[in-house]
C-alpha cells in the first residue's frame, strides 16, 4: 500500500488536468513558435511583416552576409530568403524594421569594440509582395552620431513618420537618437541624441500606431508613451520572458502583443500580450470597440480566480475524501 503522502500526491494530480489546459494555451500560444531553420543561429532583430501577416523578418548578428529571412509564424519555416546586393559586406547586423513607405529597414549597427567604427549603415529593400527566395538592390545609408562612434542594437522606424531612430547599448551612458526626416543615400546622415536611456538596450520597436515605443534588454524592458522626440516612461513595465539571450522585440500587427526572440539554434519567440496602459492607443479603443477592453480583461480575471476557487475546492474535495476512506479502510484492518 502506497503512504498517505503518495495518496494525497495523487488526489491532487486528479484535479490538475482541469488547469492543464490554461498552462498549455499560456506555453503553446498560436502566435509564439520556433525559429526552425539552421541557418539562423543568432537571430538579432524581429519585425512584423506589414504585407504578410503571421511572418517576421529577422536576421543573424555578424558573419553570415546580406541576408534576412521571413519566417511563418504558424510552422517556424522560413518561406524567404532575401539577399541584399550593393550593399558591400555587412559588418554587425543587430535590428530591423518595416517602414510606413513598405520598405524593410535593416541596421548594420553593431560595434562589439566599444564604439570604434567611425560610422556604420542602414540598408533599406521594399518588402517583397511575394514571399520566396529572392535577390534585391538595397539603398545603403551612412551613419555617424553627433557625440561620437558608440555601440547600438536597436533601430526602430517611426510607421507613422518614416523617421529612424537608433538606441545605444550602455549601462552607463544609454541615449535615443533621431536620424533626419528623410535619410540620404548620397551623404553622411547625423542621428543626433534626443533623450538619454538608462538599460542597455538590445533591440527596440514602435508599436504600429506609434503611440508607444518599447526597448529591452536582456534582463528588462520598458514602454514609453511617444510623443515625437519626447518619449516617456510608463509606471508598468511589459512582462519579459526568461531567455537565453534575449536580443529582440517587436509588437504584433494589431498591437496587442509583444514577440520577443532570443539567439541560438532553433530559438524560441516568445509573445507576452499587453493590457492597460501598456497597450498601444489605437489598440485601446479597438479592444473597446470589441467588447475585450478594461471591462472585458476584469470580467477575464473575475473568471479565472473563479476557476482557481474550484480548482481548490475540487482538490480539497479529493483529498479530503481519500484521507478519511484511507482511515475508514485502515480501521477496519486492525
Amino acid at each position: 500500500m502506497r503512504s498517505l503522502p503518495s495518496v494525497l500526491g495523487a488526489a491532487a494530480l486528479v484535479a490538475l488536468p482541469a488547469a492543464a489546459p490554461a498552462a498549455a494555451d499560456d506555453h503553446t500560444s498560436p502566435s509564439s513558435f520556433t525559429i526552425e531553420d539552421s541557418r539562423i543561429t543568432e537571430s538579432s532583430g524581429l519585425a512584423a511583416s506589414r504585407a504578410h501577416p503571421g511572418v517576421y523578418w529577422t536576421h543573424n548578428d555578424s558573419d553570415d552576409g546580406p541576408y534576412v529571412y521571413a519566417v511563418d509564424s504558424k510552422t517556424g519555416r522560413t518561406v524567404a530568403t532575401v539577399t541584399m546586393r550593393g550593399v558591400g559586406s555587412p559588418r554587425d547586423v543587430e535590428a530591423i524594421s518595416v517602414g510606413p513607405d513598405g520598405n524593410v529597414y535593416v541596421g548594420d549597427i553593431g560595434d562589439n569594440l566599444g564604439g570604434t567604427w567611425s560610422h556604420v549603415w542602414i540598408y533599406r529593400f521594399p518588402e517583397p509582395k511575394k514571399l520566396g527566395n529572392t535577390t534585391v538592390t538595397a539603398t545603403q545609408f551612412t551613419v555617424k552620431y553627433e557625440d561620437g562612434p558608440r555601440n547600438a542594437e536597436a533601430m526602430m522606424v517611426d510607421p507613422r513618420t518614416g523617421r529612424a531612430y537608433i538606441a545605444s547599448k550602455s549601462q552607463e551612458d544609454g541615449g535615443l537618437y533621431a536620424g533626419p526626416k528623410t535619410l540620404s543615400a548620397s551623404g553622411v546622415n547625423i542621428f543626433r541624441r534626443v533623450a538619454d536611456i538608462d538599460m542597455e538596450v538590445t533591440d527596440g520597436a514602435f508599436a504600429p500606431d506609434a503611440s508607444r515605443l518599447v526597448l529591452r534588454g536582456y534582463f528588462n524592458v520598458a514602454e514609453y508613451r511617444w510623443r515625437g522626440d519626447k518619449p516617456e516612461r510608463l509606471k508598468e513595465e511589459p512582462d519579459l520572458p526568461l531567455q537565453r539571450q534575449g536580443e529582440s522585440v517587436t509588437f504584433t500587427t494589431d498591437g496587442g502583443t509583444l514577440m520577443y526572440g532570443t539567439e541560438g539554434p532553433g530559438s524560441k519567440v516568445t509573445a507576452v500580450k499587453l493590457d492597460g496602459e501598456l497597450l498601444p492607443d489605437a489598440t485601446a479603443k479597438e479592444q473597446e470597440k470589441n467588447g475585450g477592453g478594461a471591462a472585458g480583461a476584469d470580467e477575464a480575471s473575475k473568471d479565472e480566480k473563479d476557476r482557481n476557487l474550484f480548482k481548490g475546492a475540487l482538490t480539497f474535495a479529493v483529498a479530503a475524501a481519500l484521507f478519511f476512506g484511507l482511515r475508514s479502510v485502515l480501521r477496519r484492518r486492525r
